[in-house]
């Protein structure tokens, strides 16, 4: 168990973390994610507010889906990513990382000022539960009423689990088939023991790090934060040619630096803030880095100076003193299952 963000988190279980790993790609694992941020966005004008405070579009969500999105800076940066859920019609949830909570919060209650519409933080009226995993699908339907598989990537679905009510979204940070359940935080213990008597592995943040960089998903405070520009990497396409806070300072921002994979042709882990060189010139620093536990090849994220970002482009990383080569690849490391 770890401090993480004000919560008492478990990096790992006594199975371990590659275990854990290994039970996502191959099975059925089990996250309590109930430390996230969840904030609601009601009222008349919430549709024009997110679209002005977020870079992704609110207003093409349809009632009962989710989409991935940022909250920009007004310096060409991120305050935090996100995922918003449209509720009903004037009404959404915007699910933030939980280190970023009380700033994604402040920061939506200025910006929300001239707009008609009331913020609720619900961050404890919720708790959260990812379901992740090839058999996942399976192990939901033998415990909820309802067609799972008639429910697409990024919708919802109000459902019952056993005896508890419960909201399913079709969403997840792994990269695999899988589901989120929104539920009372006085049924969570038992739909928590539920899942694992049905078989799901439970999974620490370990492995829900070394699952997302597996899947090339970014994490704020690695890849991206207060000084990365989203439009320098993979993810411009979250970044909606409107009018946005901040819009300025990124849209016209040159992209010196790019946001790439690595791999290390050489054993040895690549750690955040560690220097990527060319020669005898430091040229990006990475991100984040592990030791894949599904193909035991060393993967890590970079930003990387953009002449040099192409595929196959070849490099170093300096790793406790030694100059480790390595080679830009295109994330993800690993083509999951999800569909």
């Amino acid at each position: 168990m770890v401090e993480f963000a004000g919560w008492e988190m478990p990096l790992q279980y006594p199975t371990g973390i590659n275990q854990e790993h290994l039970a996502v790609r191959e099975a059925c694992g089990l996250f309590d994610v109930s430390h996230m941020g969840k904030i609601c966005v009601r009222g008349l004008q919430a549709t024009e507010f997110l679209s002005y405070a977020t870079l992704n579009d609110p207003a093409k969500l349809k009632v009962g889906a989710g989409q991935y999105s940022m909250l920009p800076n007004d310096r060409g940066g991120l305050i935090d990513d996100l995922y918003i859920y449209r509720q009903a019609e004037a009404d959404y949830l915007v699910v933030c990382n939980a280190a970023n909570s009380t700033a994604v919060w402040a920061h939506l209650q200025v910006l929300a000022a001239p707009y008609e519409l009331e913020l609720v933080d619900e961050s404890m009226a919720w708790v959260l539960i990812a379901v992740q995993g090839p058999t996942s699908l399976l192990l939901l339907s033998r415990l909820v009423e309802g067609d799972l598989l008639a429910v697409k990537k990024n919708r919802t679905l109000p459902a019952r689990l056993g005896e508890y009510p419960v909201t399913l979204a079709r969403t997840g940070y792994t990269g695999e088939e899988g589901f989120e359940i929104f539920a009372r935080p006085n049924d969570s213990v038992a739909i928590f023991k539920a899942l694992i008597a049905a078989g799901a592995v439970p999974c620490g943040l370990g492995a829900r790090d070394t699952l997302r960089l597996e899947a090339g998903f970014p994490l704020f405070g690695h890849e991206f934060a207060a000084d990365t520009n989203p439009l320098c990497s993979d993810y411009a396409w979250v970044v909606k040619d409107k009018e946005f806070y901040g819009r300025a300072a990124m849209w016209d921002a040159p992209c010196r630096h790019w946001l790439v994979g690595l791999k290390l042709l050489q054993r040895g882990i690549a750690r955040q803030g560690y220097h990527v060189t060319k020669g005898d010139r430091v040229v990006g620093w990475v991100t984040s880095g592990t030791i894949s536990p599904l193909t035991r090849e060393s993967i890590a994220m970079a930003w990387l100076e953009a002449p040099l970002s192409e595929q196959g482009t070849l490099l170093t990383v300096e790793v406790r003193g030694q100059q480790l080569p390595a080679t830009v690849v295109k994330p993800p490391f690993y083509h999951p299952s999800v569909s």
